[in-house]
């Protein structure tokens, strides 16, 4: 009985040669189902119910969980297609692949090629080109989980120590997550400016451009306008490549009509751009990746559900705990 609870339960050199198709995990794809099925509710419900879309900046809605969700859920996929790497080389060459694929997907689909499904026009002014969205940042999320599976696994045969095995899995996310803090409530953010016209907002008329000083000088601020996050992504990114609508306009300082214009007498920062899925955030979405890693391993090396759920209820109150001591922290 003992042998058992440490079966793996994808075993590739136990399987036949002649095997072509790899086994699916069912419970995997019943998740990544309701996730989907949760992305297109609170895509189209949102307007409808408000409580269900994006929180507009403090706060955690119905919709905020869908990308974890899928950040997750890769990490758990690479867990457990590389439970064997008999090359190296070969898997790193094919994850990078993989992740630029993707990349280069989501500047296609999130950059501004397409015009719209009610518009025939494409094409993409490459001055205000999005380079970062949803597709690339799972593509930045998968390539730092893959690479920390491929080379900093140091798996054994026989039983498998989770904590020894899988160790600097956690150092690479511990170390993600200090740097994300650092940054965060680090760095000095000065006052800046940008420019609005008609090209880049429908509030101003044709022909005329207007600039916006948003005064900051400020550091660790957490709030829309004076965030280091947001000043990373205008000084690496440029502001004309960031998200023209950002869901923080919902907020009542912002004064936004029905129509999704913001106010004139609307403060600076309103009309600014942000990208929800800019540099420093994308750090924390390596971080989810991993931690999606080490609930694939519970999956892949135990096939006894009791010492599996033993091991994900642990891994959980750990994080909930963390997390709780960091929420008093930044509190203080």
């Amino acid at each position: 009985m003992a042998d058992l609870l440490h079966q793996p339960l994808l075993d590739i050199e136990e399987q036949p040669r002649t095997s072509k198709k790899t086994p699916r995990v069912a419970s995997l794809d019943v998740f990544r189902g309701l996730c989907v099925f949760l992305m297109m509710l609170v895509d189209y419900g949102g307007a409808i119910v408000p409580i269900i879309a994006h929180s507009p900046w403090n706060g955690l809605h119905l919709a905020d969980f869908v990308m974890p969700f899928f950040l997750f859920i890769a990490g758990v996929s690479l867990a457990l297609v590389y439970k064997r790497v008999p090359n190296r080389i070969e898997a790193t060459r094919k994850a990078v692949l993989r992740a630029v694929e993707l990349f280069l997907l989501g500047v296609i689909l999130q950059g501004g090629y397409f015009h719209g499904i009610n518009s025939l026009t494409y094409g993409v002014d490459m001055k205000r080109i999005r380079w970062l969205g949803i597709l690339q940042r799972i593509s930045v999320g998968y390539i730092f989980a893959a690479l920390c599976e491929i080379w900093l696994s140091c798996r054994s045969r026989g039983d498998v120590s989770f904590l020894k095995s899988y160790f600097w899995h956690w150092c690479a996310a511990f170390s993600l997550s200090a740097i994300y803090l650092g940054l965060l409530y680090g760095l000095y953010v000065p006052d800046w400016q940008f420019e609005m016209s008609n090209a880049t907002s429908s509030v101003f008329p044709a022909n005329h451009s207007y600039v916006f000083m948003v005064k900051c000088s400020v550091r660790g601020d957490l709030g829309p306008a004076c965030n280091s996050a947001g000043m990373i992504d205008r000084y690496v990114l440029g502001i004309d490549h960031l998200y023209k609508k950002p869901v923080y306009r919902n907020l009542k300082e912002c004064n936004m009509s029905t129509n999704g214009q913001v106010s004139e007498s609307a403060p600076s920062w309103c009309h600014a751009p942000f990208d929800p899925e800019g540099v420093l955030s994308s750090i924390t979405a390596a971080v989810t990746c991993i931690i999606g890693l080490q609930y694939g391993h519970s999956l892949a090396h135990l096939q006894d559900h009791k010492q599996r759920m033993q091991n994900w209820i642990l891994f959980s109150l750990s994080l909930l705990l963390v997390g709780l001591l960091l929420a008093v922290a930044g509190g203080c």
